[in-house]
């Protein structure tokens, strides 16, 4: 077999078969003898392409196999993963996990670090200490003490994927569906769980564009894990505009721990994790309908308990706990309000400027290995659809380092004012089984 004569069939429009799908996963990733130039035209062919849903299943499986997979049989009750395709403020995870925990549903779950303009878990959680590279001996234990696992993806989980997506980043074929299903799904595969929810964001700060991207990478995803028996369900959500007001690092970790305090940013935040976490116990059986789970919900939020895990949960991970407490690990050193140069509504044109935004204040990085200012980040005073008159604060930037113009200045671009509102989308466009 020749990797040549697989490139070749790929850039023809052939289908590949499991031999050969196993031929180029060793080759590159354990054998070595597949240079990176050769496995760059073989993504890009698979870009251009496509692949049947054989082939990405097989993809998928391969992937799969290539690390540990870690059971969780030891471990009594209902374990769920929970995954986001990554937005610009989607704090989601840090905030729907304890409330699950709270419930009585156990997570596992993997997260990745943020790049470019959008936001990454753990980068969030090592902004307050939290150790996120776990050892497997640590799975069973944290969830039968606290009830869940946030973790980064370590060297022997789902070996492949971590050399083909640093590959993908760098050769512009990210965006491919069967690459970036197989790589959610095999990460996710990874984690013997009962149940899998996906959030596919979809608008500008998104990684789908359009609701027809987000759906066909959605049933690519629904696919695998109906092949894998697994039970999945996925969540199409509004990324036209920001999550909550909270964009950055140590700022959104802030934002979390209000939110699970009662203290919401704002009514779609609440919105969203609200009807996901609905959607979750009634398909795991806890309640079973959404008037009890609702109840329920806001009975964890008011009696603290779901805050109670995430501190607990922190502090079995290493966070530093007392500046948690006394609530001054996000403390920036400059700031700077961007002001309103007249009335009206306000809006945003683009979600993925702001995110460009907090990257430039050096919330984000370009490369998995560059370093972050968890300080820095934006607070939005004023949200889209928020009426603002002249003069007023509708954006606070932070940084541990003098904000630069430019910065500032593309900020102020992106704002747009009306006299009547704008249209209003909801959190939740799809929900697909």
């Amino acid at each position: 077999m020749d990797i040549l004569e697989i490139i070749d069939k790929k850039r023809n429009k052939q289908d590949l078969s499991y031999d050969e799908i196993k031929f180029f996963i060793n080759g590159y990733t354990k054998e070595k003898t597949i240079k990176d130039y050769q496995a760059s035209a073989l993504l890009m062919a698979i870009a251009i392409n496509g692949m049947n849903d054989k082939e990405i299943f097989n993809l998928t499986k391969l992937m799969l196999e290539s690390g540990k997979i870690i059971d969780f049989s030891k471990s009594k009750g209902i374990k769920i993963d929970k995954h986001s395709t990554g937005g610009v403020g989607d704090k989601v995870s840090l905030i729907l996990a304890p409330i699950c925990v709270a419930l009585g549903i156990k997570v596992a779950k993997l997260s990745g670090k943020g790049l470019g303009h959008t936001g990454g878990t753990i980068d969030k959680l090592e902004a307050i200490g939290v150790d996120c590279y776990l050892k497997e001996k640590q799975y069973v234990p944290l969830l039968n003490k606290v009830g869940m696992f946030i973790g980064a993806q370590t060297d022997d989980l789902v070996v492949a994927d971590k050399y083909l997506y640093a590959l993908r980043n760098s050769t512009s074929t990210v965006q491919s569906i069967p690459l970036i299903a197989s790589s959610v799904a095999s990460k996710k595969l990874a984690l013997k769980t009962d149940y899998v929810f996906i959030d596919v964001k979809v608008g500008d700060g998104g990684f789908s564009k359009t609701i027809r991207q987000a759906t066909t990478l959605s049933k690519a995803l629904l696919q695998i894990f109906k092949s894998f028996k697994r039970n999945a369900i996925i969540h199409i959500t509004n990324m036209t505009q920001p999550l909550g007001r909270a964009i950055g690092n140590a700022i959104e970790v802030k934002a979390a721990i209000d939110f699970l305090k009662g203290n919401y940013e704002c009514n779609e935040i609440k919105e969203l994790i609200y009807e996901f976490a609905c959607d979750i116990l009634i398909s795991t059986h806890i309640t079973n309908n959404k008037k009890d789970a609702l109840n329920k919900i806001d009975q964890v939020i008011k009696n603290g308990a779901a805050l109670k895990i995430f501190y607990d949960w922190v502090r079995l991970q290493g966070a530093n706990m007392k500046s948690l407490k006394n609530d001054s690990f996000f403390n920036p050193k400059y700031k700077y309000q961007v002001k309103a140069n007249r009335s009206g509504y306000l809006n945003y044109k683009s979600t993925k400027e702001i995110g460009m935004c907090s990257f430039l204040l050096g919330a984000g990085r370009l490369r998995k290995e560059d370093s972050l200012d968890y300080q820095a980040g934006i607070w939005l005073n004023k949200i889209k659809n928020e009426h603002v008159n002249n003069n007023d604060v509708i954006a606070t930037l932070y940084s541990s380092k003098p904000i630069k113009k430019e910065c500032i200045n593309n900020f102020v671009k992106n704002v747009e004012y009306s006299n009547n509102k704008y249209t209003h989308t909801k959190e939740i466009v799809k929900v697909m089984k």
